[in-house]
């Protein structure tokens, strides 16, 4: 039996990595997304100061990642969200409920010690699956 093959997902419409992995691999039909932060696709900056904004794009780079890997949004399975404040929390959860626009992944919201770029408010990762053919 031949050992499952893994891929990794690239694309101009992202953030590129900020380290030594991927923005996202998968695994047959399931998609594996690193944590994602606020930063510009184009510019590699923060989008801006606030919790709610920095949700906003995080929402934006999943999205273009999942569309990248043949999925979306809406096949998200699970969500890490790491908060750099966990009195941000109903500010970053509004924002999550709108762009997520009815779907409900179980779900797992911390507070982070640090996050990996200087002001950055909120980082999420998300295991999805791709869309089937039809």
């Amino acid at each position: 039996m031949s050992e499952p093959k893994h891929s990794y997902v690239t694309g101009p419409d992202f953030p590129p990595a900020l380290g030594p992995y991927s923005a996202a691999v998968t695994l047959g039909d399931l998609v594996f997304v690193s944590g994602q932060g606020a930063a510009d696709p184009v510019t590699g900056e923060l989008v801006a100061p606030d919790v709610e904004s920095q949700t906003e794009q995080v929402f934006k780079n999943l999205e273009a990642i999942l569309k990248a890997a043949g999925s979306d949004l809406k096949h998200i399975l699970r969500c890490g969200v790491f908060l750099a404040d966990m009195s941000e929390f109903k500010r970053m959860n509004a924002v999550y409920e709108r762009m997520m626009d009815g779907h409900k992944p179980a779900r797992t919201t911390v507070q982070a010690a640090a996050l990996p770029m200087e002001g950055l408010r909120v980082e999420i990762d998300a295991i999805a699956y791709r869309i089937p053919s039809v």
